[in-house]
Parts: structure tokens; sequence; C-alpha cells
């Protein structure tokens, strides 16, 4: 699947996955996808934790309360550290943005689904940082999205999205100039 495709066709799956496991060159594929994602001042301040055994997703997705997701094959954990840039920037959150972003697409090129799944455990409840103590991840880092990665069992749900029109302009907000690229 080119990437154009892989954009248009990806959707958030909540749905249930089949048990089939996900392979490990897969997952490493996906992986890479994440690692190759451009990082501000070239930083690298993501880093990822790619989970296939299914005593530990068993574990990871008990934390989940509530669960917001079926139990998948295999999932990647997203950690990242607040690394400074300059002065007092960090860039972090762009980071982990755009390798979760290059993931989903990887993912959805491999055939199958996921869902970003951030706000759930990043709350006061403390979900991420349970999850990420029973990964062993330093204090240092924080677990800030799960990727559950599995074939769908039931269909992608899409949802509708605002036209070019409505969300995009060329030479300024809501310049009524036009779109054609031909004229």
């Amino acid at each position: 699947m080119d990437v154009i495709s892989a954009i248009h066709s990806r959707s958030s799956y909540r749905g249930k996955y089949d048990v089939a496991p996900v392979s490990r060159e897969h997952l490493r594929l996906i992986v890479e996808a994440g690692i190759a994602a451009p990082s501000g001042c070239n930083k690298q301040s993501s880093s990822f934790i790619a989970i296939d055994e299914p005593s530990l997703l068993k574990k990871i997705h008990q934390l989940l309360d509530p669960s917001v997701i079926d139990c998948p094959p295999a999932m990647i954990c997203v950690i990242s550290q607040r690394l400074i840039a300059y002065r007092n920037v960090s860039f972090s959150v762009q980071d982990y943005s755009a390798a979760i972003e290059n993931m989903l697409l990887t993912i959805v090129a491999l055939g199958y689904q996921s869902c970003w799944i951030e706000g759930h455990i990043t709350d006061s409840d403390a979900i991420g940082r349970k999850i990420a103590d029973l990964l062993g991840v330093p204090d240092d880092f924080s677990l800030v999205c799960l990727l559950p990665v599995g074939r769908a069992l039931e269909p992608v749900k899409r949802i509708e999205k605002k036209t070019f029109e409505q969300r995009a302009w060329f030479n300024g907000f809501m310049h009524k100039e036009n779109m054609n690229c031909n004229d």
C-alpha cells in the first residue's frame, strides 16, 4: 500500500482483534517507522517497546481500567523523555506524535489496525506509570501512548472528515481564492 492510500484508509479501530500473532518482522518494521520520524533538534526523545508475549499483554490489558480496547495480539508502547533542545524548550510531544503517526500508517500498510491510546493512560490515575513500571521503564521516561496491533475482526468504522474547503485554504485564512489547480 502506498503512503497516500494508507493515510486515507487509516482510522482508529476499537473493535475485537484476531488472535493470530503479529510477526516480529512486522513489529520491527512498525517500530523502525517510529524511529525514522523527524525529531526536534534531533533529540530523539521517543523510544518504543514492542510487546507480543500473551501473558504480558494480558497484564497490561488488566491495568487499563476501564478497558478502552480489546486485548490485541501485539502492542507498541511509546515512551518519551523530556529532553531540552534549547533554553527550556522540549520537542518531546512533537517527536512522539510524529513517531506515532508513522507507526499508525505502517500498521495499516501491513494490513493491521490500531488506535492511538493516550488520554486514558496519561490521566491522573497514572495507568501509564503502572504499565511503565511493569515494563521496567525508568522514572525519567513517561509512557505516553499504547498502540494495539492486530487484524480487525469487525468492520473498520470510518468517520466523515470535514472537506478541504472547510479546513484548508490557499494564501490566507478562509481565503476564497479558486482552489482548482488547473486554472
